[in-house]
């Protein structure tokens, strides 16, 4: 059973009582001791190894490497045991806020672990990395560690099919803060009150515009829910410390409704569990096959496709449109009107948000590597080019209303390929799901998360290494504390040392 949250701005003098609040709903959930069904500590279970591949793979990257330094140069805080760092011996520890702020961006910078789409868009697995390393300070167990990630995976996505920030240029994250402090909230086995207040702080702290994927991508873009998460660890010791915070936080007529998103006049309707039902949004959600924005993952697929058919020559192309949603046309199309999206010196982060380049990539290999992909040398080629500056994307209202359908089986986030070739000939196919998607060709199961660990974790991790932390996760809700401590992924030798360690204030 779900109970619909009704959000509106309230003016001061209505003095809007902290149990009608939206922080405070999100606080009783977290509170809420209900049992983690089955299905979803498998799935919880899942997304901690997909985490891991994806931090494995991008271990050496420059972001990666200079968040590490900035954790590693800060001592593990006096008050518990300490959490691990991605790619750091199990027995090197800073401080959880750091380790949170390092794995978090070693999460996020491939763009390649789990999304759920809905008013908003988000990467519910950047809960993991802050509330993991609470639970390693203080030493939780696995148990305790299920119950916090199904309580951030369930706090985010609630928000995010409700609550659209992108619309007013806010960047997504902005659920992430709530989030992670809900589920810390949880693991810790915190009141509501307390839990209330470390959500309304986190929100507080974690607001910030989209210009962080707009233009040339920075690496920002990597390090923006590790943010998230360190500001949602800081927020829960200050609440724990007695330390209130900006109350109402989306309600008040000064706050972030009235202000950052619709306003003064604006409501909403937050789908969240009633006491006693389940926490299962992490259900809804999906992973990625491809290191991409998610809107690009069916698109591959359907690039793949086509050139297995071989049905025509790139080379033979005039033009080739993409017809689509909304959001694809805007955010990662042509519709987005920058030019660093058609410019082949543009970085990685920009390129991953280019579905004219992700597309013809695509198109002519016949698939994506996370890696060789977006090499320089390859985003130049001639032909690329040349094939990459006749597609354009342009947006389709049937594919924009099934973007936001609410039912799962019309749900869709791919559209339609128009191609023209020289001589005329107009080719079309259409997708709507990604193949690894629950209703895709090849729906992922526990066997694909690990083959895709395998593979990205096989060129920095020793043998035994990967068999270690595979034999952990797959145990998650029955580890002791101990173990808990030891749910790290620990590099070769001589990878780490491979790069510069570069140098900072700190």
């Amino acid at each position: 059973m779900t109970v619909t949250h009704q959000v509106r701005v309230h003016r001061s003098e209505e003095n809007l009582p902290r149990e009608d609040q939206l922080a405070y709903a999100i606080a009783e959930v977290a509170a809420d001791p209900v049992a983690v069904d089955p299905g979803v500590v498998d799935m919880i279970i899942n997304r901690v190894i997909d985490n891991a591949s994806v931090a494995a793979a991008s271990l050496t990257r420059g972001p990666v490497t200079a968040a590490r330094a900035q954790a590693l140069d800060h001592p593990v805080s006096r008050g518990g045991h300490g959490s691990t760092v991605f790619g750091e011996p199990n027995d090197t520890l800073t401080s959880p806020e750091w380790a949170a702020w390092a794995n978090g961006v070693a999460v996020r910078e491939l763009d390649y672990h789990d999304t759920f789409l809905a008013a908003e868009y988000s990467h519910p697995g950047d809960n993991i990395p802050p509330i993991l390393a609470v639970a390693q300070h203080v030493g939780s167990d696995g148990a305790a560690l299920v119950r916090g990630l199904a309580t951030g995976y369930e706090i985010q996505i609630d928000l995010v099919r409700a609550i659209s920030l992108h619309k007013h240029k806010i960047d997504h994250v902005a659920h992430l803060g709530p989030s992670a402090a809900a589920g810390i909230g949880t693991l810790l086995g915190l009141d509501a009150d307390t839990i209330y207040q470390a959500v309304s702080q986190a929100l507080h702290t974690t607001t910030a515009t989209r210009q962080s994927r707009k233009g040339e991508i920075s690496t920002w873009k990597a390090h923006a829910p590790a943010f998230a998460g360190k500001m949602a660890v800081e927020a829960v010791d200050r609440a724990m410390r007695g330390q209130t915070s900006p109350s109402p936080i989306y309600e008040g007529e000064d706050g972030v409704i009235a202000w950052m998103l619709d306003g003064p006049s604006a409501s909403y309707d937050v789908p969240l569990p009633a006491a006693g039902e389940p926490k299962r949004a992490i259900l809804d959600s999906y992973t990625k096959e491809h290191s991409a924005e998610y809107q690009a993952q069916a698109w591959i697929d359907l690039a793949r496709k086509l050139h297995n058919e071989a049905s025509f020559d790139p080379a033979d192309v005039e033009s080739i449109v993409l017809h689509t949603s909304h959001h694809t046309h805007y955010v990662i199309g042509s519709g987005a009107n920058d030019p660093q999206k058609y410019d082949p010196k543009a970085s990685r982060e920009t390129l991953d948000h280019s579905i004219p380049y992700i597309f013809a990539v695509a198109l002519q290999d016949g698939g994506w590597h996370h890696v060789d992909s977006y090499l320089p040398e390859r985003a130049a080629r001639p032909d690329t080019v040349e094939l990459w500056h006749k597609i354009t994307t342009a947006e389709d209202a049937e594919w924009t209303r099934r973007y936001h359908s609410e039912d799962p089986d019309e749900k869709a986030f791919g559209g339609r390929v128009e191609i023209t070739l020289h001589d005329g000939t107009v080719l079309t196919d259409e997708i709507a799901v990604a193949d690894a998607h629950p209703l895709g060709a090849r729906p992922f199961a526990r066997e694909n998360y690990i083959a895709k660990f395998r593979l990205l974790a096989e060129p920095v991790l020793a043998p035994e290494e990967i068999e270690r932390f595979l034999g952990l996760a797959e145990r998650l809700p029955e580890l002791t504390a101990a173990e808990v401590q030891q749910l790290n992924i620990v590099a070769a030798a001589g990878v780490l040392a491979s790069v510069p360690s570069p140098k900072g204030l700190f």
